[in-house]
């Protein structure tokens, strides 16, 4: 099948871009936007008001001054405009997938077996210019066989020209050298020998263009007349996993958006069963008939492609859509996706039923709604790391985390030999659900004399509230990992002691100090039981 390419270009881009921002108040100003080259400020882009009153890119700052007093001028911003590019690039995804930038103020549309889905070439063309020409950007539009005779229309011919098959070279006969996207030097050079239009090339032999240009001027124009492929290249690599669902008439109500959404969650279930892939990340993309592009973006804990699953998480987000007067085609991508492999759906019953519900599988579903709904990162599970200390014993990591690195680092530093992770947490050491982020100071009645080894508290305070241990269990001495130097530890031993109060609330507590009789050792509270 031969290409057709579109080719756009916005030559008032940064003016256009500027004008959208402020709104209104601008549309009827002279404004004009410069860059500095070298040590002179010039003129780069003017609105058509502007230009009416005499200034044109390229004129410095002073002559343009001079020509128009009051002339409003605004330092470009080129990142600005790149991303305007990569914002009208996406918008183009609405009329075919293989979009590509064309410099700083163009855009390359390879429309290829997609004219059909607006009434034809020429319908194509007009409803995007027109669309575009709406949202406030003055542009110039042509369609071809080639990008370089696409090209050459929208700058230097007939705007609107959809080239028919086969008749790019009578087409171009009439416009100038410069439609051939050549340097300034090379065009000064054929100027001066009469060559001024592309027919006038047509008769020259072509060892004589390329003894006298080099290849240059033969290479454009057999790029232009489709003699010479000329590929181009779409902004991003198509994504694999992408399906797409347009309407002939726009949709408004929520009940509409969700169900299309679950056909478009089928149709790539699919897709991803077939290839054997989970997605991780799900974007969704709502095109609106005013051009506004609205995304909404979901994660999962593990890969996934249970169409029932993703739409209940989907589903607490599609509130936030604003169709306005309707959205004209929907699309649905994994961003994100990993391997997965075929599984076994058996009926699991009795026991098996209450393994898998307390299992990873039981809670990865809610992992996926609280990652969604408060952040992933705000979501986390501990991990168990091989030290003697409490405070060290685990690690938070985001629960949506696969997998462990084989070294944990603590404190910023690698520790290979001490906090490498453990199959398990240690069964035969109960620790506290709720580990305080400091050991806190506690009050203490004892029955024995002070330094007595060998027994809790009778009863302690904490946090002014008087508790009275009804049992305890203990103690377990933990000595400071020397090799650290921390200076929590510096006291030396700890013995901890797991107690109850007299309404059920459990505690660990430890006490520091040398064990001898007639010195007073410190209490501390440092976790809470559940």
């Amino acid at each position: 099948m031969q290409r057709r390419i579109v080719s756009l270009w916005l030559p008032r881009l940064p003016t256009d871009r500027l004008i959208r921002r402020q709104g209104s108040a601008w549309w009827d100003k002279a404004l004009a936007v410069t860059a500095e080259t070298g040590n002179r400020i010039v003129i780069s882009a003017v609105t058509q008001i502007a230009e009416t009153s005499g200034i044109a890119p390229g004129m410095t700052l002073a002559d343009a001054r001079a020509v128009l007093p009051d002339l409003l001028t605004l330092p470009s911003d080129g990142r600005a405009d790149a991303a305007m590019m990569e914002r009208l690039a996406r918008w183009c995804g609405a009329y075919t997938p293989w979009v590509s930038l064309d410099g700083l103020d163009g855009l390359w549309l390879d429309v290829t077996g997609c004219a059909h889905l607006r009434g034809g070439e020429q319908a194509l063309l007009d409803d995007l210019l027109d669309r575009l020409g709406g949202y406030g950007f003055a542009v110039r539009g042509a369609l071809a066989d080639t990008p370089g005779g696409a090209w050459a229309f929208a700058r230097c011919g007939e705007n609107r020209r959809v080239i028919p098959r086969g008749q790019a070279k009578e087409a171009l006969a009439s416009l100038p050298v410069a439609a051939l996207r050549l340097d300034p030097e090379t065009l000064s050079k054929l100027f001066r020998l009469g060559l001024r239009r592309i027919g006038d090339l047509y008769a020259v032999p072509r060892i004589s263009l390329a003894n006298r240009f080099r290849l240059e001027v033969v290479q454009r124009l057999d790029q232009a007349l489709g003699r010479t492929a000329e590929p181009i290249a779409p902004r991003s690599h198509e994504r694999p996993f992408r399906v797409r669902i347009a309407f002939p008439e726009p949709i408004v109500l929520a009940s509409d958006i969700a169900e299309a959404l679950k056909l478009l969650l089928q149709r790539l279930c699919m897709r991803l069963r077939q290839e054997q892939y989970g997605c991780r990340r799900l974007e969704f993309q709502c095109h609106r008939v005013d051009g506004n592009t609205q995304r909404l973006t979901i994660g999962t804990a593990r890969p996934m492609r249970d169409p029932k699953q993703l739409a209940r998480l989907f589903a607490e987000h599609l509130g936030q859509l604003d169709p306005a007067f309707g959205f004209e085609a929907l699309v649905l991508a994994a961003e994100g996706v990993e391997p997965l492999g075929a599984t076994q759906e058996v009926i699991l019953v009795g026991a098996d039923l209450a393994d898998a519900a307390s299992g990873e599988n039981g809670t990865a579903p809610l992992i996926d709604r609280l990652g969604n709904r408060l952040g992933f990162e705000r979501v986390q599970k501990l991990l168990p790391v091989a030290s003697y200390l409490p405070e060290r014993a685990y690690r938070a990591v985001s629960a949506s985390e696969a997998g462990v690195p084989a070294n944990i680092s603590v404190d910023g530093a690698s520790a290979a030999a001490s906090s490498t992770p453990i199959a398990s947490w240690p069964l035969d050491k109960p620790r506290p659900a709720r580990l305080l982020r400091r050991p806190e100071r506690i009050e203490t009645i004892s029955l024995l004399p002070p330094g007595e080894p060998g027994m809790p508290p009778a009863v302690f305070l904490w946090r002014r509230i008087r508790h009275k241990v009804r049992a305890a269990e203990g103690p377990e001495r933990l000595t400071p990992e020397w090799w650290r130097g921390d200076a929590g530890w510096a006291k030396g031993a700890r013995d901890y002691w797991r107690v109850e109060d007299d309404i059920g609330r459990r505690f660990w507590l430890y006490r520091e100090g040398p064990l001898r009789a007639g010195v007073p050792v410190a209490w501390f509270l440092h976790g809470l039981f559940a």
